[in-house]
């Protein structure tokens, strides 16, 4: 099958478009990649998504607005996709689409919204749209994260002390082996892009020069650090319902710079996913997602880590569209009815066929049963 992908993450600044062949081959699920774009929302767009993101309130009325105009945002996305990426023919859409809120209460993650009604998405395209991918692990028992653990332990196994880590707006880290194990680690680019915005007005840190300019200031760091989320036992699960600028607003002297202050939550997230690492003793990890664009975390985070980080490049995906890819080979799955999930990495009762399906103009994805799920991803090409 010719798949596309789409999500946009918890940084909520452009739509991650990744398409790629899709084929089982025996215990071997097989992924070509054929391109990888990103759509920058409009900036009204983003801005209201922002202003919806807990702690602000909301209406219902904006919550039927967002989904219907993020449906067509992620529709054009796809649309390009297939004509740039496709050479305008595909089998099936894959859309995550917007996180505005994920629900954990006592450890126990109970929902989660994404926005982006899928029907724009097919009706534009005319091709099956899968969607809403985390709520039945989540209803199984799971926190319907980090579902791309799936992807990180097919793409990596037989590699011992192994990992893959995303640095999105949060960090989530995948620990393949026998048991495998992923949970996310806490903020990597969400206090970082809070402080960005209310100090300079800008989305994000911009090559980590802001943190470059900056020196950190120990004690704001030693509060960070003191969050009782990181000590909470894996599988586990967190976003900017925790991770705002309001949870770093209480923490700060207000005569601190901006500078010193971003360069603080770089160093933070450098600190927590390092010690995270070390914890599993890994010897090598390969990193994705938008913090591998930040100069100034990386390089920390390499120092941190003694040299055991790499991009997930040198395996064949592209760092800045993995999650895309993970997406299509999650929706590919459930089109022909395997799980998208591993159990011992969301905390699920068990593996789980993902999503809900809007048919496109002929009806259903055309893909035959299959009874046994991979056990290794192929990136071929």
């Amino acid at each position: 099958m010719r798949v596309i992908g789409m999500i946009s993450g918890t940084s909520f600044d452009a739509i991650d478009v990744a398409a790629a062949d899709l084929e089982l081959a025996d215990d071997e699920v097989r992924l070509r990649p054929l391109g990888a774009l990103s759509v920058p929302y409009p900036e009204p767009l983003r801005r209201r998504v922002a202003d919806v993101l807990p702690p602000s309130g909301t209406t219902m009325e904006e919550v039927c607005r967002l989904d219907t105009e993020l449906g067509h945002a992620f529709a054009d996305a796809a649309a390009r996709g297939m004509a740039e990426l496709c050479t305008g023919s595909a089998d099936l859409v894959v859309s995550h689409g917007q996180t505005v809120f994920h629900w954990v209460e006592g450890g126990t993650a109970r929902g989660t919204l994404q926005l982006g009604q899928p029907a724009w998405i097919a009706e534009r395209t005319g091709l099956p749209v899968v969607s809403d991918l985390r709520s039945r692990d989540i209803a199984a028992g799971g926190h319907g994260a980090p579902l791309v653990s799936l992807f990180d332990v097919l793409l990596l196994s037989g590699r011992p002390a192994t990992g893959a880590l995303n640095l999105g707006g949060i960090a989530n880290l995948t620990v393949v082996g026998d048991a495998p194990l992923a949970y996310d680690l806490g903020p990597a680019n969400a206090l970082i892009d809070a402080a960005a915005d209310h100090f300079h007005g800008e989305p994000y840190d911009a090559e980590g020069r802001r943190a470059a300019a900056g020196t950190v200031v120990p004690g704001l760091l030693e509060a960070l650090l003191d969050e009782p989320y990181y000590a909470l036992p894996a599988p586990k699960s967190t976003g900017k319902e925790l991770y705002s600028w309001d949870y770093l607003a209480r923490r700060l002297d207000p005569s601190l710079s901006g500078d010193d202050v971003i360069a603080t939550v770089t160093e933070l997230t450098a600190v927590v996913t390092a010690r995270e690492l070390a914890v599993h003793g890994l010897d090598e990890v390969f990193v994705s997602g938008g913090g591998t664009g930040n100069p100034t975390l990386m390089a920390r985070l390499a120092e941190l880590a003694e040299g055991r980080v790499r991009t997930i490049d040198e395996l064949g995906v592209p760092s800045d569209a993995k999650e895309a890819y993970a997406f299509a080979l999650m929706g590919f799955l459930t089109a022909h009815g395997l799980p998208g999930t591993v159990p011992s990495c969301t905390g699920a009762a068990g593996a789980r066929v993902l999503g809900t399906v809007a048919p496109g103009a002929s009806g259903l994805p055309r893909a035959a049963a299959v009874a046994t799920a991979p056990r290794r991803l192929v990136v071929a090409g």
